[in-house]
């Protein structure tokens, strides 16, 4: 079984102890992954999540309604084979942060991507001992040696399965500080999100917003979100 179903077939929907962590069971049938490796997950959490999405599914099998399954299969099917080269690109993005690249001009634009990104910038430099310079205009600027590694020396400290998650938060937002911060309980993902957009909340506010652009939006929010979501299922908060 492919674990991608056209059709609802199965009454059950189990989570069960495995081997290396947790796996669903459609009635008689373990989960599989669309390249039909075994659907393992670390946490009870997530497989119970995973559950859930299963278990709500009716008539046909929509994956874009289903972001924990969705999670699931990148990081067993994507990450896992290839760790290596995602990490790497998800540490790049130190070197172009979008926090590190602010307007000149007009002066309330300046302001609010001060007032928004300076805070992140020294909460990285104070948790995480990373000081990014920043530049204006479109100038790229070469970021310290030290920080890069350290960020990458980040980026490779987390599992797959973390990585699938990181990958969307940072891809998402355009900025390895605020997907690192998304993995942080102390922000809310919400307010990090729109901090990802002062800019272009700023246009929208300048010329308006066309609907095509707004669904684009409302979009990335939903995944920037349920990547948030799936990392806080690997790192479950204890009461």
């Amino acid at each position: 079984m492919s674990g991608w179903a056209a059709r609802r077939f199965w009454q059950e929907v189990t989570v069960e102890p495995v081997e290396g962590g947790w796996s669903v069971r459609l009635d008689a049938r373990l989960l599989r992954t669309p390249a039909k490796a075994p659907l393992v997950v670390p946490t009870p959490a997530l497989a119970e999540a995973l559950a859930a999405e299963w278990r709500a599914v009716e008539g046909t099998v929509d994956p874009r309604l289903m972001p924990v399954t969705r999670g699931v299969n990148a990081a067993i099917d994507k990450v896992v084979p290839q760790r290596a080269e995602v990490a790497a690109l998800i540490a790049e993005y130190g070197g172009t942060d979008l926090l590190c690249y602010r307007a000149e001009a007009p002066a309330e634009l300046v302001a609010r991507q001060a007032a928004g990104w300076d805070p992140m910038l020294r909460w990285a430099a104070e948790t995480h001992g990373v000081v990014l310079r920043v530049t204006r205009g479109i100038a790229p600027v070469q970021q310290p040696r030290d920080s890069l590694e350290r960020l990458r020396a980040k980026v490779d400290a987390v599992g797959p399965f973390e990585l699938a998650a990181l990958h969307d938060l940072v891809a998402l937002s355009g900025s390895l500080i605020l997907g690192l911060a998304a993995t942080d309980q102390h922000f809310s993902p919400d307010a990090l999100w729109q901090l990802s957009r002062i800019d272009e909340n700023w246009q929208a506010e300048l010329w308006g917003e066309d609907s095509e652009a707004a669904i684009a939006a409302a979009n990335k929010r939903r995944d920037f979100l349920a990547a948030h979501n799936f990392w806080k299922l690997l790192h479950p908060v204890s009461p």
